[in-house]
């Protein structure tokens, strides 16, 4: 008899079983497995990528994102295969990206971000005093937070090998001294450190964009001059930034407009101390472009540019959405002290081809 009954309990279980395959299918359920894709990506998005809430926002997309980090140009050296997509800072990268793997169409971007230089309030002071940066009027209140560096006179004077110690009102701070200089990145290896090269040679070759050997010739010298006065360089801007928040390093470091706004907006936001962000008045923008290595690469590639919950976390890791700029304004409506929301005054440089920024680079690191 118990040998009856099992059998009955078994059939029952069975044909319960399958009667629920059966209704998923008819429903058309596919189940909520993750699809997990493994990318490369900037150091500047980590933190994006690694937010418990943008963790939980692609699961709740059937997405498991497994990220590396490299700098931009370093990406295309890597062996990519296994990989669902790469996520370089900016167009000219994911372009070599594009020619040396097979990438599953056209490259997306999501989201950019102008580049930026953070200068401690003395430094600032006194570029302004000597001509060099223009501080904004803050009605009234005992510091200033916010300005634009002057490009034209900063590249004059770097070409000139100009010191603090030869700049009106240095002298009371003994933290400014030696040749006055921007901390970039590699050029070679990073994205930032790349475009800042063609930004100064754009401004420095009368707003001309360097097409060829010629041009490369003519501003040569002095992008030489802007990055091997810095010695050894970070291949990440975010080691010179933590640096320069900790209150070390240079006083002037070129970084993402990103990192500023992500530090401002944090829930956990550190002490900015005496940070003043001057927006160069010619300057390039980092557009943040993901390259789809597979079907899935570019299924996430879409979703992180149309998805409203991932672009308001991507907005609160200091990044603005392309072709929204009013969730921009919107989140970081509280530090305009510090954010120049419409990019006021602001010059794009065109940027040169891979090709060329490649070799300016080169040339550059000597």
């Amino acid at each position: 008899m118990r040998r009856i009954v099992g059998i009955v309990l078994a059939v029952v279980l069975i044909a319960g079983v399958a009667a629920a395959v059966a209704l998923g299918r008819d429903s058309g359920d596919s189940g909520t497995a993750a699809k997990t894709v493994r990318g490369v990506i900037g150091s500047e998005k980590a933190e994006f990528f690694a937010d418990p809430d943008t963790v939980k926002a692609l699961a709740a997309k059937g997405f498991t994102v497994r990220t590396e980090t490299s700098g931009s140009w370093a990406m295309d050296r890597l062996p990519l295969k296994g990989y669902d997509f790469a996520f370089p800072g900016s167009k000219a990268p994911a372009d070599e990206l594009r020619r040396g793997a097979d990438a599953q169409g056209g490259p997306l971007r999501p989201f950019y971000s102008p580049l930026v230089v953070v200068a401690h309030r003395n430094a600032a002071e006194v570029l302004a005093d000597n001509g060099l940066a223009r501080l904004r009027s803050d009605g009234g209140s005992k510091f200033t937070t916010q300005g634009t560096l002057l490009m034209d006179p900063y590249l004059a004077a770097a070409k000139n090998d100009r010191t603090w110690q030869q700049l009106k009102g240095a002298s009371g701070h003994a933290e400014l001294s030696g040749t006055v200089f921007i901390t970039s990145t590699d050029p070679v290896s990073s994205n930032s450190g790349a475009l800042y090269l063609a930004a100064a040679s754009y401004v420095a070759d009368g707003g001309r964009v360097a097409a060829d050997a010629k041009a490369l010739e003519r501003t040569a010298p002095l992008l030489r001059k802007l990055v091997q006065v810095q010695g050894a360089q970070q291949t990440s801007s975010d080691a010179p930034f933590r640096d320069f928040i900790s209150g070390v390093g240079n006083p002037l470091v070129l970084v993402y407009e990103s990192q500023v706004a992500s530090l401002l907006m944090s829930s956990q936001r550190q002490e900015v101390g005496d940070l003043v962000v001057l927006y160069p008045d010619t300057t390039v923008s980092s557009d943040h472009t993901l390259v789809p290595l597979t079907g899935h690469g570019r299924e996430l590639g879409e979703l992180l540019s149309t998805d409203p919950e991932l672009r308001k976390l991507a907005v609160r890791h200091g990044f603005r959405p392309q072709g929204a700029a009013a969730e921009f304004s919107a989140a970081t409506a509280d530090h305009t002290a510090y954010i120049d929301q419409r990019l006021t005054g602001v010059r794009q440089a065109p940027v040169p081809t891979a090709e060329v920024l490649r070799s300016m680079a080169q040339r550059a690191r000597g």
